[in-house]
């Protein structure tokens, strides 16, 4: 099989969760470039709306779905939705996620549920439904779940103090290592991305406050840019990746190198 093949998703489905925007849309780009045919979710219809649009306007097949996965009911809607209108699902990445910014000490009990509800058990609902109804069935799936450096590592409080976002990034990294040891018999692989700063709407707030901190312990000394999550997404996408899995790839610009 040649490289362009390994590559090539023409014929897969992918469900990207939080795909109308952000890192979400650089994604879901990404894999409809590669010839993946799309299912995008998110809360806000009229969001998703304008990333469809967008996204036609490159050539890409896309259903979008609006839902909360909040809702712990809402997970195994969106894969369903998903299969009744393409009759499979090969792919399946877990962006969708929450932050809170408070001191440890001050963090709220309800805010470090809902960042630990999206970032964490909603993952594990949607993946669980993705299995179960999919991939498992199939014998074939690529699981790629959207982390972040802040999992890999403590964070200076200069930076940005956000105990329930780390705690799930972290949960999240380990939760892609078990799914990998558990669902590797079936063909299925997991993986994780581990972005570091980008200037995606979540992250402009800390940007703002934060930027030249950010910057001076960053070797490549910038931000990540609309295009530097589509390489990495192609490939744990695609069967090039076919023996990667239960790894976590940063793409920080060398962040935690240092």
């Amino acid at each position: 099989m040649s490289l362009r093949q390994l590559f090539d998703l023409t014929g897969r489905v992918a469900l990207i969760t939080g795909g109308s925007r952000g890192l979400g849309l650089q994604v879901a780009e990404a894999l409809g470039e590669m010839g993946a045919k799309l299912a995008i979710t998110a809360r806000k219809q009229y969001e998703l709306d304008e990333a469809a649009a967008h996204l036609r306007g490159l050539g890409i097949e896309v259903l979008t779905v609006a839902g909360d996965l909040q809702q712990v009911d809402v997970a195994e809607l969106l894969v369903r939705r998903a299969l009744d209108h393409y009759g499979r699902l090969d792919v399946l990445v877990n962006n969708a996620g929450a932050t809170w910014g408070a001191a440890a000490e001050a963090q709220p009990v309800e805010a470090w549920n809902k960042v630990l509800h999206l970032n964490l058990t909603a993952v594990f609902l949607l993946t669980q439904a993705a299995g179960r109804l999919a991939m498992i069935p199939a014998r074939y799936g690529r699981i790629v779940n959207i982390a972040s450096v802040a999992g890999l590592q403590g964070t200076d409080p200069r930076f940005m103090a956000t105990v329930g976002y780390n705690t799930s990034k972290a949960g999240l990294i380990n939760f892609t290592r078990q799914i990998a040891a558990e669902w590797g018999k079936y063909g299925i692989t997991c993986n994780a991305i581990a972005p570091g700063v980008f200037p995606t709407k979540m992250a402009r707030g800390m940007i703002d406050q934060a930027g030249e901190f950010i910057l001076d312990r960053t070797p490549l000394r910038r931000f990540g840019s609309e295009q530097d999550l589509k390489g990495v997404a192609a490939l744990l996408a695609s069967d090039a990746s076919s023996y990667i899995t239960g790894q976590t790839i940063a793409v920080d610009g060398g962040m935690t190198a240092i």
